[in-house]
């Protein structure tokens, strides 16, 4: 999958394809059947299949801290998108220049003279232009004008309930890991490369791997106990998900004690999978306090996972 980053990169070469546009953050059933329709069309028309996508995205920009957790960050995006076969991912940078277009010129100079947008598939509650003023209709309307056709993407229902980035975020803040793995179609998962902290866990007895989770807001919070992968192998361990109030943390950490393992993985990519919470962060009054939690979770974790 080709990765066009930025307008500024978007050449004749780039022109006549099939698009659908949104955060795709999770990429979800929903989502899926999105792409799995794009790739359908974009072979009935002999074009390339396209997805436009925004960094940040445009919640983060307007809501700041306020916006919604992120379930997958942009290179987990990136890599779950390319396993579906799409041609070429359109990132494209979101700021106040970019927000301020209207919604015509968004239509008739990326889609139309840029693009060369053959056949659109999006929601029927897409917005975008200036305030937001550009919807389906304008759209449609646009796609009579210009000689493109848009298509809504047409909700998929799970359970009754929509497919929705929301509901896996409401499924991932309520533990209910299985539930989001349907949504998903795969185990959520944190991805990162082990980074060095403040060695704490070390001085306490419980050395831990801590990985950069490139979130300001994280999609689930408190102590889980987990599964991780490290090149192909699979290990058990709890980890904390937090702030670290005890120590006065501030920044989102993801921090996990792996049982029976002392290697040196400094740099190397590690993939957690929650699979069980054990209880809510919290602050304690003494390190003492926090070092016996620690050691009653890992009981609870290991008289769960190996019972």
């Amino acid at each position: 999958m080709e990765l066009v980053r930025g307008l500024v990169n978007i050449t004749e070469q780039h022109k006549n394809c099939v698009l659908t546009i949104g955060n795709f953050d999770g990429v979800h059933i929903g989502h899926q059947s999105v792409l799995n329709k794009l790739k359908q069309v974009a072979r009935e028309l002999g074009v390339p299949s396209a997805v436009m996508i925004f960094e940040p995205q445009p919640q983060e920009v307007f809501l700041k801290e306020n916006a919604a957790a992120r379930v997958l960050t942009f290179r987990d995006k990136f890599e779950k998108l390319s396993q579906f076969g799409i041609d070429r991912l359109i990132c494209v940078r979101f700021n106040p220049e970019f927000a301020a277009m209207s919604a015509e010129d968004f239509i008739e100079d990326l889609l139309v003279n840029r693009l060369g947008v053959k056949h659109l598939i999006v929601g029927d509650d897409f917005r975008f232009g200036s305030k937001r003023r550009g919807d389906f209709t304008l759209l449609s309307e646009g796609a009579k004008k210009f000689g493109f056709s848009v298509q809504d993407s047409q909700t998929l229902k799970y359970s009754n309930e929509r497919a929705s980035s929301t509901e896996v975020r409401r499924y991932l803040s309520e533990s209910r890991f299985e539930c989001a793995k349907d949504l998903l179609s795969e185990p959520f998962k944190f991805h990162g490369k082990v980074i060095h902290g403040e060695k704490n866990g070390r001085k306490f007895g419980f050395p831990t791997a801590n990985i950069a989770v490139k979130r300001n807001v994280l999609p689930i919070k408190g102590v889980f106990a987990v599964k991780a992968t490290i090149k192909g192998q699979e290990l058990f361990g709890v980890a904390n998900i937090g702030n670290k109030p005890t120590l006065n943390g501030v920044k989102p950490v993801l921090e996990v004690h792996l049982f029976n393992f002392a290697q040196d993985i400094y740099g190397q990519r590690l993939s957690i999978e929650p699979l069980f919470k054990i209880r809510d962060e919290q602050k304690f009054s003494s390190v003492e306090q926090l070092i016996q939690q620690i050691e009653a979770d890992v009981k609870s974790a290991k008289a769960a996972l190996f019972q």
